[in-house]
């Protein structure tokens, strides 16, 4: 074997003659057979071949060393057929000492291979996804090493890229498949309401292609060593508590640092960057890598992994170019595209620009689905293969009312979609005639409609909706888009602001609810074999008291003698909320003392999430003053269903039998003791989970803005006593789901209007 210093100048030197041949004048099939045969004389092999993908996913033989040249453009083979189509679907090498053996091997007579027995074959990776395969062969049975397959990985990596930035020429590779390019149409999950057209845009762009090459190895490497340590240096700071990211929680910064101290990954990076790559174009490889490796794994743990590594990928390319994260000029229709997002990701784009978001991966209950609601953005999630199926630049369609993205659409799909949305425009517009109007059903009850908040820019669009107040205000978003812990100023004056923008209207604070899916990077955390059911919301505060006092500390000094509304979240048992409430005594008994004006009106209340709780209404219920049904959580604990695993989340319905038995539970018990109740979950959103609502006896209702507008046309056009009587008989019944029922009986109400 060579002497490291000789393999890198050989590396090198073949690189430079392989861009020099694509990049020099003539026709593109002369440059190509130019390239397999440096290729072929540097590997000492007797065959070097190179397989492009066609429009149609056909792989076509585009130039060859050593096999018959009548075969170029003539042989052909399937997706999946043949060695270079097992390649391409497994998108890594294939390395083997006597290829005919092999059960995919597919014999072409008119190439002429015959006598080849050795065949190593890479793909050329573009975005994690092939779009050729370049093959070596020799007649001798023997597999070759791994600096061979390096070899042929890191010259496969170059001639993708610049194959895909043009520099053969469009017009020769008219009919290649560079980029996707054809109408697709993907069935993801919707994770928020509406429609959007616009132009795609891309949450991380690659890596240009002038970044490939580098000229100072030894410089390249030191700048890669230092950006690397600069990295690992971070995230040992956020493990430790003095910095955060805000959109990772400490589970996840753990996995960054694994990977981060990985020699494996260290070594893979070093090694291309020896090899003559910049320090961006080796991480752009090894990130294509892990995409074709991982990115068809079906294990949900393996691919959350690919997520850990595109994330840890992306941060060292920020270390790179010596600058963090910072938000992109955005076109006036941007479709941003991403594998996934954290919360304040979103928020760093500019929000009058966006007019939706597709998400590969993800989950309703995500921090990203949360807030993309709260900004009523479109958004649809687990797309699979999104990411890789689209180029910056793509036209596309989010449909969140089904669950779909259209890709580089046909003309006749776009009419269609622009009159859909025409027609929530003009819907939009009488929801707004409305925004006055007191929502009373036809037959006299009056349902009060409140709005879900947890962002500043949710408070200037209060008035717009019509809501008559903030039925749950998820005081956590401050500090899940902070990079460290809110003090009590903070606090104070964002409770204040809340309040003011409020006015005369009702808001109710909600306290932290951390833990679960949101543990926050700068405090310490325990990995939990399920967060759901573990230390998290009001759990956490009591077991970490400063935490929650120094949160109703500031609630009570930001009312400034108005009226205070507190709630306690994922309350299990009666003694936790003795316990909480307790602590709001103190607080304002510690107020006082220091002469500081104390709420005028205190009630202090518990959400309804634990299914526990439901059946000690009559020990909860006296020691309250409000209590609110959390249907996200109640739901999820009632049927054993994690909402934000994809696998089970839909697999109950909220308008079945036992989650509206569980819900007239509720509502009864409430109604007997004179204790006010509401609904603050995604149920109370929806017309139809809505209406369903309202027949069981619920009056008080709050929801995503997005939502009040048709809540409230839903509520003037029903008959209650009517929906009571027919949701009634359905609760007896013996199915798994009454939602055609109830959909049926709504429908028939709203046409006796």
């Amino acid at each position: 074997m060579a002497a490291p210093g000789v393999a890198i100048r050989g590396q090198r030197s073949l690189l430079r003659q392989i861009r020099e041949a694509l990049a020099g004048g003539g026709p593109a099939q002369v440059r190509l057979d130019m390239v397999v045969r440096i290729i072929a004389r540097s590997m000492v092999a007797e065959v070097c071949s190179l397989y492009m993908r066609r429009a149609a996913a056909d792989m076509e033989l585009f130039a060859t060393e050593g096999l018959d040249p009548a075969a170029v453009h003539v042989t052909r083979m399937k997706p999946g057929e043949g060695l270079v189509g097992e390649i391409m679907k497994l998108g890594r090498p294939l390395n083997l000492a006597d290829a005919p053996e092999h059960p995919a091997f597919s014999y072409r007579p008119e190439t002429g291979e015959d006598p080849y027995h050795a065949f190593l074959g890479v793909p050329l990776l573009r975005g994690g996804r092939a779009i050729g395969v370049l093959v070596v062969q020799n007649r001798t049975a023997r597999v070759y090493t791994d600096d061979e397959v390096e070899d042929l990985q890191i010259v496969a990596m170059v001639l993708a890229e610049m194959v895909a930035a043009g520099e053969l020429g469009a017009h020769e590779l008219k009919g290649v498949e560079i980029a996707p390019h054809k109408p697709e149409r993907l069935k993801g999950s919707k994770f928020g309401d509406g429609l959007a057209y616009g132009v795609a845009v891309l949450h991380e762009p690659p890596v240009a292609p002038s970044q490939l090459l580098s000229d100072d190895v030894v410089a390249e490497e030191a700048r890669l060593n230092a950006a690397v340590d600069s990295l690992q240096s971070q995230i040992d700071t956020m493990l430790e508590g003095n910095a955060g990211l805000v959109d990772a929680s400490f589970e996840v910064l753990e996995t960054y640092r694994m990977f981060a101290h990985s020699d494996g990954w260290n070594r893979s990076l070093v090694d291309a960057v020896r090899n003559g790559l910049t320090a961006e174009a080796a991480v752009e490889r090894v990130r294509s890598e892990h995409r074709a490796r991982l990115g068809q794994a079906r294990d949900p743990y393996l691919r959350e992994r690919l997520h850990d590594l595109e994330d840890l990928n992306d941060r060292l390319l920020r270390h790179l170019s010596g600058e963090g994260h910072v938000a992109r000029d955005l076109p006036e229709n941007a479709i941003l595209i991403a594998r996934n997002l954290g919360p304040a990701d979103l928020l760093e784009y500019d929000r009058t620009k966006l007019r939706g978001l597709l998400l590969e991966e993800g989950s309703a209950a995500s921090h990203a689905a949360i807030v993309a609601r709260a900004l009523d953005i479109p958004c649809v999630g687990r797309l699979a293969g999104l990411r890789d199926a689209v180029s910056e630049g793509d036209m596309v369609i989010v449909d969140a009312e089904a669950g779909e993205a259209y890709l580089r659409p046909r003309t006749d799909v776009v009419k269609a979609i622009q009159a859909r949305i025409d027609v929530r425009r003009q819907r939009r517009a009488e929801f707004a005639k409305l925004r006055d109007t007191p929502a009373f059903t036809r037959d006299g009850a009056k349902i009060t409609l409140l709005m879900n908040a947890g962002l500043d820019v949710d408070l200037d669009i209060l008035g717009e909706t019509g809501a008559e107040g903030i039925g749950l205000f998820r005081t956590e978003f401050q500090f899940m888009v902070a990079e460290e812990m809110p003090r009590f100023n903070a606090q104070t004056a964002l409770y204040r602001r809340v309040m003011d923008a409020a006015g005369d209207l009702p808001v109710t604070f909600r306290t932290l609810d951390l833990g679960g899916d949101k543990v926050l990077p700068y405090m310490e955390a325990e990995r939990e074999d399920n967060p759901a059911l573990g230390w998290r919301a009001i759990r956490m505060g009591l077991d970490r008291p400063a935490l929650l006092r120094l949160q109703l500390r500031a609630l009570i000094a930001a009312s400034g003698g108005r009226p205070l509304r507190v709630m306690f979240p994922l309350v299990a048992n009666v003694d936790e909320y003795r316990a909480a409430r307790a602590l709001v005594d103190v607080e304002v008994a510690w107020a006082e003392r220091r002469g500081r004006k104390p709420p005028s009106r205190l009630d202090v209340g518990a959400m309804i999430e634990a299914p526990s709780l439901v059946f000690h209404l009559d020990a909860l219920l006296p020691m309250t003053d409000f209590v609110s049904v959390g249907t996200n959580d109640l739901m999820q604990y009632l049927f054993a269903a994690d909402r934000g695993n994809p696998r089970v989340a839909e697999r109950y319905d909220p308008l079945s039998p036992p989650a509206l038995r569980a819900l007239e539970q509720i509502q009864r018990a409430c109604a007997e003791t004179g204790t006010p109740v509401s609904v603050c979950g995604e149920m109370a959103g929806r017309p139809l989970e809505a209406f369903a609502l309202v027949a069981l006896g619920f009056e008080r209702l709050s929801m995503p803005p997005a939502g009040v507008g048709p809540v409230k046309q839903m509520v003037l056009s029903c008959d209650r006593e009517a929906a009571r009587r027919g949701v009634s008989a359905l609760l007896k019944s013996g199915a798994g789901t009454v939602r055609n029922e109830i959909e049926t009986l709504a429908r028939k109400i709203y046409a006796a209007v």
